[in-house]
C-alpha cells in the first residue's frame, strides 16, 4: 500500500556498494548546495544570480562537469506557466520577491558520478507551496510501490498523473521535453576538459544518446514518459525521478535517485538511494509534529 511506513524505502548506507555510495555522495552534495543557496536568497536576487550561486558553490567543491548546469525558477515560473519552448527553462532576470516560491535544480557530476536534484522553497511563508510539498509525499510512495510491482513506466506515469488530478493539481513535468517524469543516469567518464552544450554536459549527453540507441534496439527507453516508447517495465539502473505539481501559478517538486535492480525480492528490486534528503526529513518532521 502506498505510504506504508513498514516498507523500507531506502537501503541503509552501510549496505550500499562503493558505486552507489559515489552516487549518494554527489546527490547529498547537490542537496547541500541547494539548502545553502536557498538560505542566502534575498529579495531582488534574479534567477540567473541564483543559478550562478549554485554553480560557484559546487565548483568550489570540485565539480567540473554537469549532466546539466543549474537552473532556478521563481514565482509562476515554478509551475512553468506559459512554457512552450526549451529556452524558457533557462534562468532569466526574474527577481525574487517576499513570499514568492522558487525551485533550484542542478545536476552535477563529481568524480565520475552524476546526480540530478530539485529543491522547492519560498522566500518567507507560502502556504500553497507548503501544501504542494506535503502532497508530494504519496507520489514518492506510489512510484516506489509500482516500480516494485514491475508495472510499466508508462502505466506508473499515468497513475502518478491520476493521483495529481485527484489532489486537484496539474502535472507540470508534462512541460519538460518529452513530458518526462524521470531519466536514467550513469557514470560519466572524467576528462580534463568537460564542455557543455545548450546547458548540458557533452559527456552526459553522449551517454544518454547511447542509452537511447541501445534501448531502442532492445525495446526500452532511458526516458520515463507518457508515450509508447516508455511502455516497458523499469530497466535496472539509476533513475532521477522528479514529480512536479502545479497549482494556480505555484509549482513544487523533488528530484532524487531511484535504484532499480533485477532482484526478485520486492524490497531489493527498487529503493530510493537515500532517505536523508531535505524533503524526506521535512515529511518526517511534519508527521512527528
Amino acid at each position: 500500500m502506498a505510504g506504508d511506513t513498514k516498507q523500507r524505502t531506502a537501503r541503509p548506507a552501510g549496505r550500499l556498494s562503493a558505486e552507489l555510495r559515489g552516487f549518494q555522495e554527489v546527490q547529498r552534495l547537490a542537496y547541500e548546495c541547494a539548502e545553502t543557496v536557498a538560505a542566502q536568497l534575498r529579495p531582488g536576487v534574479t534567477e540567473r544570480e541564483a543559478a550562478r550561486m549554485q554553480r560557484d558553490w559546487l565548483r568550489e567543491r570540485g565539480v567540473r562537469d554537469w549532466f546539466h548546469l543549474p537552473f532556478a525558477w521563481f514565482g509562476d515560473r515554478t509551475a512553468f506557466t506559459g512554457f512552450r519552448v526549451p529556452l524558457q527553462f533557462f534562468p532569466t532576470n526574474r527577481r525574487l520577491e517576499p513570499g514568492m516560491p522558487f525551485i533550484l535544480d542542478m545536476a552535477p557530476v563529481h568524480r565520475g558520478y552524476a546526480a540530478d536534484v530539485g529543491y522547492s522553497g519560498s522566500l518567507g511563508l507560502n502556504p500553497v507551496q507548503d501544501r504542494l510539498m506535503a502532497d508530494l509525499r504519496p507520489h514518492r510512495d506510489l512510484i516506489l510501490e509500482q516500480v516494485r510491482e514491475r508495472r510499466s513506466l508508462r502505466e506508473i506515469y499515468e497513475n502518478v498523473e491520476r493521483l495529481m488530478t485527484r489532489q486537484g493539481y496539474a502535472n507540470r513535468h508534462r512541460a519538460y521535453p518529452f513530458g518526462v517524469i524521470a531519466h536514467k543516469i550513469d557514470r560519466v567518464e572524467q576528462r580534463r576538459w568537460s564542455p557543455t552544450a545548450f546547458g548540458f554536459g557533452t559527456q552526459s549527453l553522449k551517454g544518454l544518446a547511447s542509452d537511447v540507441l541501445r534501448g531502442h534496439r532492445d525495446g526500452w527507453s532511458p526516458l520515463w514518459s507518457p508515450y509508447r516508447f516508455s511502455d516497458h517495465v523499469p530497466q535496472p539502473g539509476l533513475w532521477a525521478v522528479e514529480p512536479h505539481l502545479g497549482f494556480r501559478g505555484t509549482g513544487a517538486k523533488f528530484e532524487e535517485i531511484l535504484v532499480v535492480t533485477d532482484s526478485r525480492d520486492p524490497e531489493e528490486s527498487a529503493y530510493w538511494l537515500d532517505d536523508d534528503l531535505p524533503h524526506v526529513r521535512r515529511w518526517a518532521e511534519e508527521k512527528a509534529g
